[in-house]
């Protein structure tokens, strides 16, 4: 026996496949996944779920409460939409022209008001810990797996050169370093983590915001001493062992250098039968129809204007691109440490930071979707890990003005696209936007709703590494929005 003689900054750069945050590790439970029998009426081929890491206020959004006490309601008024006797947010005005094409659930509920069980929840379609959950923001084997891991799963790839699942721009990381759980494969084993597209540096955590346009420091009276430096690089490639930048020249050098390593690998892998899976890896990283998905940072300028030219805008353009390219599942992280979070200046950070991006990008999806005869296919699903409290509250160590704090009782949670009925309310609030006075609605019954659009029979189960089954369904689709 002996070894293939492969150069070493070859075999480095396989060994960094990681480069867009893809493990070889995950594909051998994709090429192993199979179409699924006795299915319900597929109404989508594809998912976004769009992740809004530290809680929308529903007070501020989808649920004003202008008739509440002054301690209850905030500053903003509702505004009417195209659809009669809707009202949103007056900072939503896209959104507010769309209305026809979404639908609302104000009535989603679950018993936590922490952040990473909330995340576990949301994540997972879950509303209760795994045997073995510790809430350290550690993701363990134990874990629920999440909801894009079972439908990656559960579904047939429809891209050879594509996971059917997906997660971007980044990991969701706390400020302190953690890492939230329920994005993961957990009980399925880690081969079943969704890939993770890992465009946007982490960076100082205590900065937050659709960089580079609407960033903002985390806590209003303690900004940090150095500026937000975050550069959106999709995918966030790293130069391979002894390039450096001069050598390396600009994008094309840095492609070339990939085609050239590709090349290598590739005849290293047909003369002397080198790994398979790594060689498909490969291919992914280079397939010119996924760079162009990925490659949102240099989009005709007209595109990235409706998108808006910042991490909100990019990440849900190329949420739009890995849909036209067949993939099943894509979740959105629209901010990391818990970007979502008003505890305080909760008004201007919302209107001026937080809404303007969201509001854009989202509608810019919606649109290219529809116009593209996707958005009957594609089922968006807009959501944090919980709401916001019904009652105003102030930190004035750390902000100026006031905010809401954690509540997991009620969130308002968006529905778009694929087979759902625009133009609808599901549930209510009670008059102080505190709990569901009407249709309550469970993490389990969203995750259902998902499943169900894309097609997974309720009879499907996932297995496990010791090959149990375990089952999908834990609730039942929300009817009212089919």
């Amino acid at each position: 026996m002996s070894h293939p003689d492969i150069a070493r900054r070859t075999a480095m750069q396989v060994g960094a496949v990681g480069m867009l945050g893809l493990g070889t590790n995950h594909l051998q439970g994709i090429l192993g996944a199979e179409p699924v029998d006795g299915a319900p009426q597929k109404t989508a081929k594809s998912v976004i779920y769009i992740f809004l890491s530290g809680g929308l206020a529903q007070h501020e959004s989808f649920d004003l409460k202008p008739d509440a006490p002054e301690e209850i309601r905030g500053s903003f008024k509702p505004a009417a939409t195209v659809v009669p006797g809707t009202q949103i947010c007056e900072h939503l005005p896209g959104l507010a022209k769309r209305a026809d094409k979404w639908s609302v659930v104000r009535s989603m509920t679950h018993p936590t008001n922490g952040h990473t069980e909330g995340h576990f929840y949301m994540l997972t379609g879950r509303s209760k810990k795994s045997p073995g959950f510790r809430g350290d923001r550690t993701p363990r084997p134990s874990d629920w797996p999440s909801i894009s891991s079972i439908v990656g799963e559960s579904l047939p790839r429809r891209n050879n050169n594509l996971p059917p699942a997906i997660v971007l721009p980044e990991r969701l990381v706390h400020w302190s370093g953690g890492v939230l759980p329920g994005a993961y494969g957990g009980l399925m084993g880690s081969s079943r983590d969704p890939f993770f597209i890992e465009a946007s540096p982490y960076g100082d955590p205590m900065w937050r915001g659709a960089y580079p346009e609407y960033t903002y420091p985390n806590l209003g009276k303690k900004p940090p001493n150095a500026a937000d430096t975050r550069v959106y690089q999709a995918p966030n490639l790293k130069l391979p062992h002894g390039l450096t930048n001069n050598r390396l020249g600009d994008r094309l050098g840095l492609l070339s250098v990939i085609d050239g390593q590709r090349r290598a690998l590739e005849n290293a892998a047909s003369v002397q039968g080198y790994d398979s899976q790594r060689q498909r890896v490969v291919s992914m990283l280079t397939d010119p129809k996924i760079r162009h998905a990925v490659d949102v940072t240099n989009a005709d300028a007209k595109i990235q204007e409706r998108y808006g030219a910042n991490s909100f805008g990019w990440s849900l353009l190329m949420a739009y691109r890995l849909v036209e390219q067949g993939v099943n599942l894509i979740q959105v992280n629209l901010g990391n440490n818990e970007t979502w979070d008003t505890h305080g200046d909760a008004w201007p950070r919302l209107k001026d930071k937080l809404f303007p991006p969201t509001d854009r990008a989202l509608c810019a999806l919606i649109d290219d979707l529809d116009s593209n005869g996707l958005l009957d296919e594609t089922l968006i699903v807009m959501a944090g890990e919980f709401g916001r409290t019904p009652k105003i509250s102030t930190l004035s160590e750390s902000f100026a003005g006031p905010g809401r704090d954690h509540w997991g009782a009620i969130q308002s949670v968006f529905f778009a696209g694929g087979g759902i009925q625009g133009g609808r309310v599901i549930g209510a609030s009670d008059r102080i936007g505190g709990y569901p006075a009407a249709d309550p609605h469970t993490p389990e019954e969203m995750a259902a709703t998902i499943y169900h659009a894309l097609g997974i029979p309720k009879t499907a189960a996932w297995m496990d590494e010791a090959d149990r089954p375990h089952r999908i369904y834990h609730g039942n689709p929300i009817v009212e929005l089919l």
